[in-house]
């Protein structure tokens, strides 16, 4: 099964809510690029369906994460399989149609110029990374205040944001720190590098 094939099952086993089927639409459709984009440029799935890939991954990692007993007994984490899949499979749909294949000259272990591919970063709707995440999957379905707050700050205090915000988004919307924990598991001890 392709990782592609693996997507749509979890999607469609798990997301349910109106509008969803659009959205997958959307992912499928030659207007998006999500199953063959790169999840970075030169980092972490950096390579031809990176993004599908990271973002199982994500969804493999928080849902390990809030099975753990510590999560459900001590901290009291209680979120259904389906917010657990939109938080996961959707928070870098920011990504989708960001990158391109260019060229660029390297030497070989010979010292020999050679062109070879990388991708590159060309975003033509540069609405923030989080929020950009949200804003595109609420033009097809509605998300729990929760599972915005998730999407939005699950880069944590890795990204750009004003550290107070995040500590706040964290406290107040637990799932959002629980997705920024299994957003680095998955760049950092799965996927390889940052």
């Amino acid at each position: 099964m392709t990782n592609k094939e693996k997507f749509i099952e979890l999607y469609n086993k798990y997301i349910k809510r109106e509008g969803a089927d659009k959205l997958l639409e959307f992912l499928c459709s030659p207007a998006s690029d999500f199953f063959t984009a790169p999840a970075s440029a030169r980092y972490h799935g950096s390579f031809e369906g990176g993004l599908v890939e990271h973002s199982m991954n994500v969804f493999d990692c928080l849902c390990a994460y809030l099975d753990r007993e510590r999560a459900k007994d001590t901290y009291k984490l209680d979120y259904s399989r389906e917010s657990i899949a939109i938080v996961a499979l959707l928070h870098d749909l920011c990504k989708v149609n960001c990158y391109k294949v260019s060229s660029r000259n390297v030497k070989d272990e010979f010292g020999k110029w050679q062109s070879v591919p990388y991708f590159e970063f060309d975003d033509k709707m540069p609405y923030g990374h989080g929020e950009k995440s949200v804003y595109i999957i609420s033009g097809y379905m509605k998300l729990t205040r929760e599972e915005a707050f998730a999407i939005r700050y699950h880069m944590g205090f890795s990204g750009t944001e004003d550290e107070r915000n995040v500590g706040k988004a964290f406290e107040m919307f637990p799932l959002a720190f629980a997705l920024s924990v299994a957003d680095m598991e998955a760049t950092y001890f799965l996927e390889g590098k940052a």
